[in-house]
């Protein structure tokens, strides 16, 4: 006998109840993954602009997998081109009829300036001519007329503004996020987000100057709080990486050999500690860096590039070495394009042998006679780059950066024949991959001294990055003592007027 009472506050379930129920739930599930795609779900927080994190999800044995982006990405990778110094926007690509027409008077409003190195001059025209370029009539300088000779190819920002005047946090804020030391680079970021498509060579290349390391060094490339795996490895076409060769005593078979044994080695260590993830990821380093080996030396070689190629990026001037030298890290930084490399970090300027003159972009005391130097080792190299992936369909599909720490003043400094640091407005522009070309966005005042239209920041600068990577800046993130980090801290919008 059944006890009717068991039925009270059920409800009636029957074969078509099931299928409508079924048939909504797809629907939701269908609704939900459509959302999902467009950054729409409602699970994103609202307030302050926060979302919620969005974290990669890292193997430990294998952290530089390749990973999906969180949307369709514009770029597959990025490239770097960072002028370490401070180069001059007045000298180079923001052109102002009005310095040119004050040449030697007071700067309106500057009187008694005084910036990082003291008391300011008078309003100084550049030393070079600024000529119209291109279809677009963009006017840039006799500086870097190679460059120039692009300037359709190219998405001008020329209202960056940075937190500091000083060369090495405004390094580390250019290349982290951050003034201060210890905090991940854009291309630890970049490489903890989507990993590499080439699993012979590290993810993440740093390629310093020929003369010696930027300011803050390694900072620059470094991971920061995260897993080591996503720091830049630095090596250039005249260093290779240090204590990477075969010990001329051993033969290769015997090398081989011994690298399959200590494989088969930590294959059996590792069955034994399953689940730890340091362990993993120490032997996957140890692994990538015996697979270097092999790959390094290859594509760092530069012997096996026609004569045309050489010539194109003066990589066979005899008579300016610093150039030679310089054309051939922009080569090697093409060949890691090629081979898949997610992202690099090419430096043009150095800090290791100091004196005015050659080493750097920071024109302090004689700006003419320094950038005459230094102009030519950046223009013609940094120009074939561009052009050499444009004509192999590889700037379809990579971002190019230019960047610098900040800006330089419109006046020279008193008892100085040079610029002191600005950092309240600067160039930096954008190629390839996503952007629009030719275009300009934002400016500064009528003598270059402050951002007024379209003001933007670092912080802007990296999410758009980041965007056109296919990656959230605002949900790319790693969770650190307490604290969702990103690059962004914060802060930081997609310049979406610069997008293709």
């Amino acid at each position: 006998m059944t006890d009717s009472s068991c039925f009270v506050g059920r409800h009636l379930f029957n074969r078509r109840s099931f299928l409508n129920d079924m048939g909504y739930g797809l629907s939701g599930i269908a609704l939900a993954q459509l959302l999902q795609a467009d950054h729409l779900l409602g699970a994103e927080r609202r307030g302050a602009g926060v979302k919620t994190p969005l974290r990669p999800t890292i193997d430990p044995a294998n952290p530089n997998a390749p990973r999906s982006p969180h949307f369709a990405a514009k770029a597959k990778n990025v490239l770097v081109i960072f002028c370490a110094g401070a180069c001059s926007q007045v000298d180079t690509f923001d052109y102002k009829p009005e310095l040119i027409a004050r040449h030697g008077q007071p700067m309106p409003g500057g009187d008694e300036l005084v910036t990082f190195q003291g008391q300011q001059g008078n309003l100084t025209k550049s030393p070079w001519e600024f000529k119209p370029r291109g279809e677009s009539g963009k006017m840039i300088s006799e500086l870097v007329p190679h460059l120039a000779e692009l300037a359709d190819e190219m998405c001008f920002i020329h209202s960056l503004t940075s937190k500091t005047n000083t060369h090495g946090p405004g390094e580390n804020f250019m290349s982290t996020g951050f003034t201060l030391d210890g905090f991940p680079s854009i291309g630890a970021w970049v490489t903890y987000g989507l990993g590499s498509e080439n699993q012979e060579l590290p993810a993440f290349v740093a390629i310093p100057d020929p003369r010696g390391t930027p300011q803050s060094s390694v900072n620059n490339w470094g991971p920061g709080f995260l897993p080591a795996a996503f720091q830049g490895t630095d090596f250039n076409a005249s260093k290779p990486i240090r204590n990477l060769a075969r010990p001329a005593g051993i033969s290769v078979e015997t090398d081989l050999a011994t690298r399959d044994f200590l494989q088969r080695l930590n294959a059996r260590h590792l069955e034994r500690f399953p689940g730890d993830t340091e362990l993993a990821a120490r032997i996957s380093s140890y692994e990538l860096a015996a697979r270097m080996q092999l790959s390094v030396p290859e594509v760092s070689d530069i012997s096996t590039e026609p004569e045309h190629i050489m010539r194109m990026y003066g990589a066979d001037d005899t008579g300016n070495e610093l150039k030679a030298a310089f054309a051939r890290n922009c080569i090697l930084a093409r060949r890691l394009i090629e081979k898949g490399v997610r992202c690099i970090q090419l430096f043009n300027g150095s800090y290791q042998t100091g004196g005015e003159g050659t080493s750097n972009w920071d024109g302090h005391k004689v700006l003419h006679e320094q950038y005459s130097k230094h102009g030519p080792v950046l223009d013609q190299p940094a120009a074939a780059l561009l052009k050499d992936l444009k004509q192999r369909g590889l700037l379809s599909e990579t971002l190019v950066v230019w960047c610098t720490e900040f800006g330089r003043m419109p006046t020279f400094q008193k008892g100085a024949s040079g610029r002191d640091h600005n950092p309240s407005g600067f160039t930096g522009w954008l190629a390839g991959a996503g952007v629009k070309a030719p275009f300009t966005y934002g400016a500064t005042d009528e003598f270059s001294y402050k951002a007024v239209e379209d003001v933007s920041t670092v912080y802007d600068f990296h999410a758009t990055i980041l965007h056109l990577l296919g990656l959230d800046h605002q949900r790319l993130s790693f969770y650190h003592n307490g604290i969702e980090r990103r690059l962004t801290d914060v802060h930081g919008h997609v310049i979406k007027d610069v997008l293709a």
